[in-house]
């Protein structure tokens, strides 16, 4: 009767045993997502910074300049190709969009300004030769 009753308890079906093992099966969670990522993958999906560079001619390259902005590229305006009125009116429109973006607007040179989008931070200061007086173009 001990015999029985441990059997009862414990059970000594070993067909029962090997059912419980051919059943199992890896155990697939529906909507939820695998957060193992390949290394290799991970590096594809990161995106180079770019700077752009343009000397505008017109006033109607600024819309070009303005779509890299908007396009998360930092860009280095040169105004030595451009008569002052027109300049003053491109850095107008430049500080106008690095402000609707969260970006800025610096300048570099003495015709020279680097457009930078919410992204980017600009640090140091230029030497004083650099640096020109306010009467030809704004800060």
């Amino acid at each position: 009767m001990s015999m029985a009753l441990f059997k009862s308890l414990f059970g000594d079906d070993d067909a029962a045993q090997d059912e419980y093992y051919d059943d199992e099966a890896p155990a697939q969670q529906s909507g939820r997502r695998n957060n193992v990522v390949s290394i290799r993958q991970a590096k594809q999906e990161i995106r180079l910074s770019q700077i752009s560079l343009y000397e505008p001619r017109l006033y109607a390259d600024v819309r070009q300049i303005a779509t890299q902005l908007l396009d998360g590229r930092a860009v280095i305006v040169n105004f030595t190709q451009m008569d002052n009125d027109n300049a003053k009116r491109v850095v107008d429109f430049l500080n106008g969009a690095t402000f609707a973006i969260d970006g800025g607007i610096k300048r570099i040179g003495k015709e020279i300004f680097l457009c930078t989008p919410k992204n980017y931070e600009v640090s140091g200061n230029l030497s004083d030769s650099l640096k020109m007086d306010n009467s030809n173009l704004p800060n």
